[in-house]
């Protein structure tokens, strides 16, 4: 077979991802020249599915697939890969790019491509949130509402998303609106007050705040953070200090399932796509269902290394 002698690798591209400062096609024809591999870049259309995706991969059969976007491309792809035993390689082409920054993987495209072809393997859960599938994090509130307006307003980059988000962001803090929710884990029920639920899986965002501190990848609990109050000092240790919250203004719980109703419909995002807004929200762990190319850790500790004490 050639896959045999030539490991064959499926590029999945969605073009529309990040600010298209980097030509990523090229970038991938290039690194590939000289090495003994098989590959295809196949670009997604503007009304892209998984049925596109699964076909690609079926007529392809490839060794590796590898998603080249934003969370929300990772996540699309990797939803194609849960019963297959096919490896997920991430190229970070989006505007916040926040699992590849958690696993390690470099923003710089020939390290990261490093990766793809000797990084090693990750087994980690995924989330399914109301019949979606999510690897990073999705949430109901406040930051729901800054991706919606971002989409809306069509804006690239982090700067863009933080330039759009605002006026959202003066509102929240100055007004701070609650929601009331009934949150159930496993068989406990809270009735509380909120500004805004993040269903963790990873520990951060792409813009760097530590959102869920304690989170893992590879254990067998998700976290639901609930934000009682969004207030400066809380944000200042989610971005900087990364120090323990105030459990008063927010809490968070560990969990296998969630049940969550709403008192009013509220915006909702699952890895950085938009899906309007919701009163209800119900979710499970899937264990080990994915696995991910990370850098080795020969690799993940040289990256770090010269990012600390880069070369005179």
């Amino acid at each position: 077979m050639e896959s045999a002698i030539r490991p064959k690798i499926l590029f999945i591209f969605n073009p529309r991802s990040g600010n298209h400062s980097i030509d990523w096609e090229k970038e991938i024809g290039e690194y590939f020249k000289p090495l003994h591999y098989s590959i295809e870049i196949h670009v997604l259309k503007d009304d892209c599915c998984a049925a596109e995706i699964n076909e690609k991969i079926a007529s392809y059969d490839p060794d590796q697939v590898v998603a080249v976007g934003g969370d929300g491309t990772v996540t699309l792809v990797g939803g194609c890969l849960l019963e297959k035993n096919i490896q997920l390689g991430i190229l970070p082409a989006g505007s916040a790019n926040g699992l590849a920054k958690e696993l390690g993987i470099s923003l710089i495209p020939a390290e990261a491509l490093h990766t793809v072809i000797s990084g090693v393997g990750k087994k980690i859960h995924v989330i399914m949130i109301n019949g979606r599938l999510s690897i990073h994090l999705s949430d109901i509130g406040f930051n729901a509402r800054m991706i919606e307006k971002f989409q809306t307003e069509n804006t690239r980059g982090i700067w863009g998303y933080f330039k759009a988000t605002l006026p959202i962001l003066r509102n929240i803090l100055f007004i701070n609106p609650l929601m009331k929710v009934s949150i159930t884990i496993d068989e406990r029920t809270i009735r509380t007050k909120t500004a805004m639920i993040v269903i963790a899986n990873a520990t951060r965002y792409g813009s760097g705040a530590v959102i869920n501190p304690n989170g893992n990848l590879e254990d067998e609990l998700f976290e639901v953070i609930v934000i009682k109050q969004i207030s400066i000092i809380e944000i200042f240790k989610m971005l900087v200090t990364h120090t323990s919250f105030n459990p008063r203004k927010t809490e968070i719980l560990r969990t296998r399932t969630l049940h969550i109703k709403l008192s009013k419909k509220m915006h909702f995002q699952v890895d950085g796509e938009y899906l309007g807004k919701v009163d209800e929200v119900k979710a499970y762990l899937i264990p080990a269902a994915l696995e991910i190319r990370v850098p080795s850790p020969v690799q993940y500790h040289s990256l770090f290394s010269d990012q600390m004490f880069p070369k005179l």
